[in-house]
């Protein structure tokens, strides 16, 4: 079989490009060959494709009663050739992954398959398992709750499935080893990323985090009371487009006198970025909105998805002015040993694929950071969803009173609705409205999110009324029940347009499956955050005697706001890259001279060569080992320390705008610098510690991980130094 092995890379190299994505004519000539043919698995040679897709057709079908239809094939063929294969939602993306990730195990490649959570990486891993082991290929999975010896099981076998975060949290475990038998996650070949534009675009610059030496953060508790006594449009106002908040003169002036401070000392900066934070959590951070509380502890939510993100947290500065907004007690913080970007730690792959609903939409992003591209694999059936253009509200109350009654209308015919809400507090709101007409919705938000999937699943059967956040859309499949199509299908209803036209999409999406009837239809007003945020200067125009906005200007305005919100978000992902790009490099170079000496004796020649009187006078059977710890140990000492130097110069390198330079490259410079000392200084440190044994070398005594949510105010600290340059 290993003789038959070849790489399928490289077959379709000259397909030609084009907007949004590649050209899938080849991908429908190697379907078509294949149908009708017939190979056996001792017979397969991979770079017959034809025969390669009619072996996963018939194996699918023998072991799992799903036959792959031929556009099933072609977005396996599409991932095969290494690009983001969208697929809408219902045809099978699922059975093409793991179709994908069996040829590219056949190649002696190792896959990880890349989820968002959990949920989903446990049910496709023991879903797809039949298939798999009639294809000769080993898969596992993990989740959080795996042992280290169920991790090491699961990274042995061929193809491996986990999200995003705990892949990323066992690299950076690894990356801490003092023994080379505990590391368990193998080099990264082949990335296959499921929801490619969730993970590779809305969470790429989250930060996984390696953090030890716990202790409890600190509340400012008396800053949040002060920020508490601050009136809006007097002491502070708020950039609504740029999601940030700024004092006024008054407003400085009155916590100057309160504090005794001078908050612009551009030498103590310290104060200034404490009372901001203050003022960000009191003012931009709204509770069921941006975070929940629950069992005392402040939890996200992942904006792209309405879900609690778990084991997810703000910068400890912010994180702990919200604990002090809510008068919670603070959450322990520590040392960050290591970090790695969830776009950092896909780029590690020599190979990544993805797959998607919505790759189209963010197809730049995709290019721009990745270097892959887009293939639009057509429906099975074709979608015949009836979508409604935007029934356009002047006010909010206006579009919540209309809302209520279409969802009262639809209903009285028995017509399932699924109605997506832009947040928690929303969704509670609404659900409560429609109690008070004795409709009795169920809600699927951040705060039941643990019963996800049963409750989308039955957000098909007559009747039924589901009112929900982002959340529902990924995953689950929601099929109509009986008598349900002949009534038109699943009725979807969005509440409001979301910052991201994919986050519509994926709404509209959840109607229409395979073929399915449905309609979809999305209410807006012009007070809506998003217009008021982005298109803050249109003059929205007047409404019909019916309280309707049919001038084409309005749904103008709508649209104009949101292409201004997703080039605000690309603009931020671009930031964030520029600062973060460089720290991933300097990670890979130290990370390379650590496993020189975690897997050989750079360690024990560098310390013999620097002092051979004390090497000769070492134990022969331990000075190599008592060598490699020393320097493991001051390698890791010292990455630790020029992490905390890298953040904290780029919490302040915004300051440098006051003085016309720029903080990117001001960052780049001082960053380099400082890396440059940074191996002299861990020699130096090895060194002392060989010659004085009796130092004890201690390490944390526990560790633990979570994601950033890394600036969620975009670029505030330069819009702060702008404001600051402007009071000079």
């Amino acid at each position: 079989m290993a003789g038959k092995r070849s790489s399928i890379s490289g077959i379709f190299k000259n397909l030609l490009d084009r907007p949004g994505g590649v050209n899938i004519a080849p991908y429908r000539k190697v379907v078509r060959e294949a149908a009708g043919r017939t190979v056996a698995l001792e017979d397969l040679d991979l770079a017959d494709l034809a025969g390669f897709c009619a072996l996963v057709r018939e194996t699918a079908d023998r072991t799992l009663g799903l036959r792959p239809y031929d556009v099933q094939l072609m977005g396996t063929l599409a991932l095969l050739d290494g690009h983001v294969a969208e697929m809408a939602t219902g045809e099978g993306k699922t059975l093409s992954g793991a179709m994908a990730a069996a040829g590219y195990a056949l190649q002696g490649k190792k896959v990880h398959v890349i989820s968002v959570n959990d949920y989903l990486a446990k049910r496709d891993a023991e879903w797809m398992a039949p298939f798999y082991e009639a294809m000769g290929v080993s898969v596992g999975y993990i989740d959080q709750n795996s042992t280290p010896e169920q991790r090491r099981a699961a990274y042995a076998k061929d193809v491996l499935y986990g999200p995003v975060s705990e892949i990323g949290f066992d690299v950076l475990r690894d990356r801490l080893a003092t023994d080379p038998g505990r590391q368990i996650v193998p080099p990264p070949e082949v990335a296959l990323v499921d929801e490619a534009d969730s993970v590779l675009v809305d969470e790429a610059r989250v930060p996984l985090v390696l953090a030890g030496a716990a202790d409890l953060g600190t509340t400012v508790p008396e800053l949040a009371a002060l920020v508490r006594t601050l009136v809006r449009g007097y002491h502070y106002e708020i950039d609504e487009q740029g999601r940030n908040v700024y004092l006024t003169a008054k407003g400085a002036a009155m916590v100057e006198n309160a504090l005794g401070v001078d908050l612009y000392d551009e030498n103590e900066p310290g104060t200034l970025i404490e009372v901001n934070l203050a003022l960000h959590a009191h003012a931009l951070l709204t509770r069921d909105v941006d975070y929940i509380v629950r069992d005392g502890k402040v939890q996200l939510i992942n904006p792209s998805r309405g879900r609690v993100a778990l084991l997810q947290r703000w910068p400890d500065g912010l994180q702990a002015a919200v604990e002090a907004k809510e008068a919670l007690a603070p959450t322990e913080k520590g040392e960050v040993l290591d970090q790695i970007s969830v776009q950092g730690l896909i780029r590690r792959y020599p190979r990544v694929c993805g797959m998607t609903g919505t790759a189209v939409a963010v197809s730049e992003q995709l290019g721009e950071f990745y270097g892959l591209k887009v293939a639009v694999i057509p429906p099975n059936r074709p979608c015949i969803r009836q979508d409604a253009p935007d029934r356009i509200y002047p006010t909010v109350p206006d579009k919540t009173a209309a809302l209520v009654e279409e969802i009262q209308r639809v209903h009285e015919t028995g017509r399932p609705i699924l109605v997506g809400t832009l947040d928690v507090a929303e969704s509670e709101h609404l659900a409560k409205l429609l109690r008070r007409r004795k409709l009795e919705p169920v809600v699927l938000n951040a705060k039941n999110d643990a019963e996800e999937a049963a409750i989308i699943a039955q957000a098909g059967q007559k009747g039924a009324i589901t009112v929900s956040t982002q959340m529902a859309g990924r995953g689950t499949d929601i099929r109509l029940g009986e008598g349900v199509a002949e009534l038109g299908g699943l009725y979807v209803i969005g509440s409001g347009r979301h910052a991201s036209s994919r986050l519509d999409d994926q709404l509209r999406g959840r109607a229409g499956r395979q073929g399915d009837p449905g309609g979809s239809v999305f209410f807006v007003s012009m007070e809506d955050d998003l217009v008021t945020q982005f298109a803050p200067d249109e003059r929205p125009p007047a409404a019909d005697p019916d309280g309707v906005v049919r001038h084409r200007r309005g749904a103008y305005i709508v649209a104009h706001a949101q292409r201004v919100a997703e080039g605000v978000g690309l603009e931020i992902h671009r930031n964030t890259w520029r600062y973060t790009r460089l720290l991933e490099h300097q990670r890979e170079l130290v990370l390379e001279w650590r496993d020189k000496v975690l897997h050989g004796d750079a360690a024990a020649r560098a310390l013999a060569a620097a002092d051979p009187e004390r090497w000769a006078a070492m134990p022969e059977d331990t000075r190599e080992e008592t060598a490699r710890q020393i320097v493991l140990y001051h390698l890791d000492r010292c990455w630790t320390e020029h992490l905390a130097y890298l953040t904290d110069l780029r919490e302040g390198i915004h300051l440098r705008a006051l003085g016309r330079m720029s903080p990117l490259d001001e960052f780049h410079r001082e960053a380099v610098a400082e890396y440059k000392t940074l191996m002299a200084e861990i020699e130096r440190r090895s060194l002392e510690s060989f010659e004085a044994p009796e130092r004890e070398l201690k390490r944390p005594s526990a560790t633990w991980t979570y994601m950033v949510n890394d600036n969620p105010f975009g670029t505030e600290w330069e819009r702060l130094a702008k404001r600051v340059a402007g009071k000079r």
